[in-house]
């Protein structure tokens, strides 16, 4: 049931978080809901540092030393309507299974000395919180919706999954890590299959974005700006909390008066991480520029690799003109490109701004497979409407999107190449069927670590649970 989902290195539950974090100092985990394997017991009061909680669970299943509470089913539950997930067709059994495959990756894990420190998982608890916070409004509302009494008690709970579900990646990575195919096993996994898959009609795309100047007399207000916040900060001690609050244009943070909890692993721009770990407690970083407007840092606490910071992210604006002179460049590549006066390759490395793909033509590379073919009904939606409707060769009119700061930006689209809906070829699409037999190769891995695992681990399914339908073994007779 589970299997199939399980070999992508995801995280189920409050999981579903950001992955790349630092390493404080290196732990073995442990569980505050770990018992003995061969303990007998009905009901279990869970206690969260020294504070027992109210509600008595049941214990739906046992996995080696980890047990599975009724109510970390219905967390499950809450955790997916949170994130905006379908669960019409979700049963309890489908939780519990996936909570036990959980269990027993992590109860593995530990068994296997894979470690994770604290510090990686506090950082994730912090983004989760953040990311709760933003949607909800309020933390009293996530409280409520999570029927917890405390930030403290919720702050606990998400913790303890998120370290299970770490470790369960951890796991799962560790299994396949050295799992590789040759040519030879993907020519005979392609000449076994009964039925060739259909792949949708795919196109090769390439781009020109044309970005308006931002004037030297925006930057320079902004950077004034941000001086002045300091000064009155380092001065008059005012508050960066309320300046955060009042006056960033993160709309992450903003709210929480730029709170950020960071990592040298996390996914943030080079430049904010330089100056972050610059700085000494209390200390205000100058103003400094990344990709996304221009910062100031005020360091919180150092935390061995980790540090607590505040920011406060002014972006400057556009003006009329450069908008204006933007649109006029863009009409006259594009002109010149119809015109067959330059081609869209030459033109791309000589005139966008898009760093990414300029000096490779603006040729588009698929995120998802890392190849330069996009199926048509898998591509983000908006780039969807843009290219449908053109053919092999053919240049998009002018198009209008915004970067993630929210400024304008002007772009052209060239199909550099159709591939019409097909039967898989062994000579064309050799790279999708590659995929499809290492992933069927890592399935076969996944599922026979895991038969092995569930016979030799200690295993014990409570209630209504015994009389679900599992496709692995974990009732045992």
């Amino acid at each position: 049931m589970n299997l199939k989902l399980s070999i992508k290195p995801v995280l189920v539950g409050f999981g579903v978080m950001l992955s790349s974090f630092g390493y404080a100092q290196e732990v073995i985990v442990t569980d505050s809901t770990a018992i003995q394997p061969d303990a007998e017991v009905k009901k279990v009061e869970k206690s969260q540092q020294g504070n027992q909680r109210k509600k008595v669970d049941g214990i739906a299943a046992v996995i080696g030393e980890y047990i599975i509470l009724d109510s970390d089913i219905d967390l499950m539950y809450k955790d997916m309507q949170s994130q905006g997930m379908s669960t019409g067709d979700v049963t309890d059994c489908n939780l519990a299974g996936s909570l036990m495959e959980n269990k027993l990756y992590a109860h593995h894990a530990i068994q296997d000395s894979i470690i994770i420190p604290d510090a990686q998982i506090n950082g994730i608890v912090d983004q989760r919180l953040q990311g709760l916070t933003q949607q909800a409004g309020s933390m009293e509302k996530i409280l409520e919706f999570y029927n917890k009494e405390s930030e403290a008690e919720l702050r606990q709970e998400i913790f303890d999954l998120t370290k299970q579900s770490q470790l369960t990646q951890r796991m799962q990575q560790k299994i396949i890590e050295e799992i590789e195919i040759t040519p030879e096993e993907v020519r005979q996994y392609y000449n076994k299959m009964e039925e060739k898959p259909m792949f949708g009609t795919e196109v090769e795309l390439s781009q020109i974005v044309i970005e308006p100047e931002i004037p030297a007399s925006e930057k320079k207000k902004i950077i004034d700006r941000l001086n002045e916040f300091k000064a009155d900060i380092e001065e008059n001690g005012a508050s960066f909390s309320t300046k955060a609050v009042l006056y960033s244009q993160d709309p992450g943070t903003a709210s929480d008066g730029g709170r950020v909890t960071l990592t040298r692993k996390d996914p943030f721009v080079k430049e904010f991480k330089d100056v972050a770990f610059s700085l000494q407690e209390t200390e205000i970083s100058e103003p400094f520029e990344t990709e996304f407007g221009y910062h100031i840092i005020q360091i919180d606490k150092i935390r061995g690799q980790t540090v607590e910071l505040r920011h406060i992210l002014l972006i400057p604006d556009v003006t009329n003109a450069s908008v204006e002179k933007a649109r006029a460049e863009i009409d006259t590549i594009r002109n010149r490109i119809v015109a067959g006066d330059i081609e869209f390759a030459e033109a791309a490395k000589e005139a966008s701004d898009e760093e990414e793909t300029k000096n490779d033509g603006g040729k588009l590379i698929n995120p998802r497979t890392g190849d330069t073919r996009f199926e048509l009904t898998k591509i983000d939606p908006e780039l969807f409407k843009q290219v449908e409707d053109l053919d092999e060769g053919e240049l998009s009119l002018v198009l209008t999107q915004k970067d993630r700061t929210g400024r304008p930006q002007f772009k052209i689209i060239k199909v550099t190449k159709k591939i019409a809906e097909h039967e898989a070829d062994y000579a064309t699409d050799f790279q999708k069927i590659k995929e499809l037999a290492l992933r069927d190769k890592q399935l076969d891995a996944i599922e026979k670590w895991q038969k092995e695992k569930i016979a030799d681990t200690y295993i014990k399914v409570n209630g209504k649970y015994r009389d679900c339908e599992y496709t692995s073994d974990w009732v045992k007779n």
